[in-house]
This record gives C-alpha cells, structure tokens and sequence, in this order.
C-alpha cells in the first residue's frame, strides 16, 4: 500500500474519530482510538516510535518520538491546540527527515471541523 492509500484511511478515521468524540479530549485519547480502528483495517501501526537522531557518525536513540508509525511508511503527529503553528508543521518534517520517510499528516483534534485540523507534510517529492 502506498503513503497516499494510507493517508485516505488515516483522514477517514480522523474525520469519524472526531465526529464521534468531537474535540477537547487528550492527545492520547485519539492516539490510542486512532491506533485501533487502524489496526481494525489491518494496518501495521505503532506508538510513539523513538527516531534517532545522528551527529558525527553517532546515533543517538533518545531523539524524538512519532506518535505513530503506518506500515512503516507514515508519520502522524496529533495535537490537541486552539491554533497549530509553524513549529508543528516543522517538527513533522523534522521527523520525516530524520526517519528517511516522505508523507506525514498533523492532526490537530481541536478543531471545531477535523477537515481544517488536517495537515498533509511531505519530504522530497
């Protein structure tokens, strides 16, 4: 499955997540919804995946942390703010870069329509 296929699901959920629990919840609240319906698609996800970060030909594990990880190949960020900001965007990107993958979506569950919390970040295409 490709990062776009994957990224449908993932908005299809998000718009229904939210329609269902509506805003204000915890970041971790979607998270742990959103991890289950994905994996009630049969898609291999994970939490909070550490991304390494390298400096002179050292790794060091501690870098970040994704929210969660799709087939390995799509990064989603949640948030839970009155306004996303540039930094969001950034940090997104920033894992994307570090990880070596091209798609990522932020999604911020606070919004009062999930469509305008959606956020799509590539890296390199």
């Amino acid at each position: 499955m490709e990062e776009n296929e994957i990224g449908k699901i993932v908005v299809h959920l998000a718009v229904q997540i939210h329609r269902e629990l509506g805003p204000g919840l915890l970041e971790s609240v979607y998270e742990v919804v959103l991890v289950h319906r994905l994996r009630e698609y049969g898609l291999r996800v994970q939490r909070q995946v550490p991304i390494a970060i390298k400096y002179r030909n050292i790794t060091f594990d501690e870098g970040f942390r994704a929210d969660v990880v799709v087939e390995g190949k799509l990064i989603i960020e949640l948030k839970c703010v009155d306004r996303l900001h540039h930094g969001h965007r950034k940090q997104l990107l920033t894992y994307l870069r570090l990880s070596g993958l091209k798609l990522g979506l932020l999604l911020n569950f606070s919004e009062t329509l999930m469509r305008n919390g959606i956020t799509r970040v590539v890296n390199g295409l």
